[in-house]
């Protein structure tokens, strides 16, 4: 992604009296923009895992859609950002490569919830991430990041039907690059799971 439109961070110092954490896994398809999301919404130092793309991942790793992309996350990425004074979320980058798919299972394990992001020039790359938070019952909202270039600009409502998104679950639009953007992701995915948490309050 062209990073000229960037819109830098600033990081500010996180308060000692945070008492809950809530731990988000941000899942998608290699190349999609997971690395990017933590790093821009990251009050901390993010923790990256990623490493220079080699010989030894032709015929493995598919980045003909992503020629431009040099790196790629091996293990996982953590940042950190507050809500509140007393309540911060860990975020969690998911690798994208099917090679690491196995490292998924243990990375939803205590998660409260999950954001799907979506590359619209390649959506069927988003459905084993679907796939596997419905199976372990993770509530999730899924953000499209909308790159440069991108001239087959799906709508959303076609974005739900390729992707056979039941209507409650949220979907939008964001740029990951983008601070702002990806703290309403973020801000989505909390109101969605407050949402869920009433409803369960309320059935008798």
């Amino acid at each position: 992604m062209d990073s000229a439109t960037s819109e830098l961070p600033s990081r500010t110092p996180l308060a000692d009296v945070a008492e809950t954490g809530l731990k988000i896994v941000i899942v998608g398809g290699f190349g999609v923009g997971k690395t990017t999301l933590v790093r821009s919404v990251s009050e901390i130092r993010p923790l990256n895992t990623e490493e220079v793309m080699t010989q030894a991942g032709i015929g493995v790793d598919e980045p003909a859609a992503v020629s431009s992309k040099t790196t790629t996350t091996v293990a996982f990425d953590f940042g950190r950002i507050s809500l509140t004074e007393r309540m911060v979320l860990y975020l969690f980058g998911a690798p994208g490569q099917e090679r690491f798919w196995f490292l998924w299972d243990r990375l939803f394990s205590g998660t409260l919830g999950a954001v799907v992001l979506v590359d619209t020039r390649r959506m069927s790359d988003s459905w084993y991430a679907i796939d596997r938070l419905e199976h372990h019952r993770t509530p999730f909202v899924v953000a499209v990041n909308r790159f440069d270039g991108d001239g087959t600009r799906f709508s959303l409502d076609e974005i739900r039907q390729a992707l056979t998104l039941p209507e409650h679950v949220p979907l939008i639009d964001c740029d990951a690059r983008v601070r702002s953007s990806g703290k309403h992701v973020l801000i989505t995915l909390v109101d969605h799971l407050y949402e869920l948490a009433m409803a369960r309050e309320k059935t008798p």
